[in-house]
């Protein structure tokens, strides 16, 4: 059975009246190229970046923390190159992305500039998203961001990442930001206002789906091609990030961006389409620690380190009696008691040469030990996760 909120009902046309903003704290917003990109002038239509730039500031001014990531450097490049007939190349793609890019952050420093909004850039390649070593370097980086009340304003590193650009697209980027950073919304901004059961434009029987709240082969089905000549993310590749986004505990939003103000009008109850998460993105991530990894080595704690990580407070280096294993930052290790027994797992934050030198020792001796001022923690509480019993 297709898991969707039947059309027939009042639900059917599914609006942002459920206060999906209201109850999310890190929302992250994908824009795509035909937003952003004028493409008869293929230059940036600064009056929609200035609307959406008011929508986050609205958003940022809530207590929300807001994550930007926006296609568009390849369009905007190929321009500033006069490469303008015919398909890209994949040497062409890449140097229009690298020119692009610079004037894709600065539009979005200028537009958010306006609103006294710090922006940060980061580019990304799957590698950054996939390695865990990596993966965590991003994640701290984004967080700390974040926490200055900074927007980072993310895009593929498209001029090294070969692969992704040849079937790339920047929903599935958004969806493993979303996954990265914990957030509890994505909304992926395109020009289509959600997800049909048949393609809109060649069907005159296609029926607007509101809610999904499982992702079913027949859901996948539904799925179209891209419009434009320079987006490269269709309805497939929209569902293979709910699949990403939900299987981390963060809701999804399909909706038409084009007005000036996407996500005021979003708000106000425009039509989208909302893919459901049965779990929190804390859930998620925690069951991901716990169930998805391999353990790389072990440490043991004493008693005082083990009752403080069963009150929920990271593990502290002096905490820590013993390493065994071979282990890099970002792995996972396990986590035993003084009696031998493993009582939970972890992302470690050192690699295990240096976390048998810090072992035992208070966290400001760390710099002195090492030779450089590492993390406070062996392993943060928000990458541990201990058993029950």
């Amino acid at each position: 059975m297709v898991a969707v909120t039947p059309p027939a009902t009042k639900k059917a046309t599914k609006t942002a009246s459920n206060n999906v903003f209201d109850a999310a704290k890190i929302i992250v917003i994908k824009v795509g190229s035909s937003l952003l990109v004028d493409e008869d002038k293929n230059a940036i239509n600064t009056s929609w970046l200035a609307g959406i730039a008011s929508d986050i500031a609205r958003l940022k001014s809530a207590g929300k923390d807001v994550v930007v990531v926006s296609s568009g450097a390849i369009a905007l490049g190929r321009r500033l190159l006069k490469i303008t007939d015919g398909k890209l190349k994949l040497q062409e793609k890449q140097a229009a992305a690298a020119t692009g890019q610079v004037l894709l952050a600065h539009a979005w420093m200028d537009a958010l500039g306006a609103h006294q909004i710090q922006t940060a850039q980061i580019l990304l390649s799957p590698d950054d998203t996939e390695t865990r070593r990596k993966h965590l370097n991003a994640r701290t980086t984004m967080m700390a961001l974040l926490g200055l009340n900074a927007v980072p304003v993310v895009n593929e590193n498209d001029t090294v990442a070969t692969a992704e650009i040849r079937f790339g697209d920047n929903d599935r980027l958004a969806a493993r930001v979303a996954a990265m950073v914990g957030a509890d919304l994505l909304v992926l901004l395109s020009d289509v206002d959600g997800l049909y059961t048949a393609n809109p434009n060649g069907s005159d029987t296609a029926t607007h789906l509101g809610e999904i709240a499982q992702i079913t082969p027949e859901i996948m089905a539904m799925a179209g091609p891209a419009n434009a000549s320079y987006a490269s993310g269709g309805m497939v590749t929209k569902l293979e990030a709910a699949r990403i986004a939900t299987a981390a505990g963060c809701q999804m939003i399909i909706c038409n961006g084009q007005s000036p103000a996407p996500l005021s009008r979003l708000e106000a109850g425009a039509k989208c389409t909302i893919f459901a998460a049965a779990l929190t993105p804390h859930t998620a991530r925690k069951q991901w620690i716990a169930g998805a990894l391999t353990p790389k080595g072990t440490i043991r704690i004493d008693d005082g380190a083990a009752k403080a990580v069963r009150a929920g407070r990271s593990l502290l280096p002096a905490g820590v009696v013993a390493v065994r294993g071979q282990f890099e930052r970002g792995d996972l290790i396990e986590i035993e008691n003084n009696a031998g027994t493993v009582i939970g797992h972890g992302l470690s934050s050192y690699g295990s040469d240096d976390a048998a030198a810090i072992r035992g020792h208070k966290s400001n001796a760390i710099e002195t030990v090492l030779g450089y001022r590492g993390r406070d923690e062996m392993i943060h509480a928000d990458n541990l996760v201990i058993s029950d019993s």
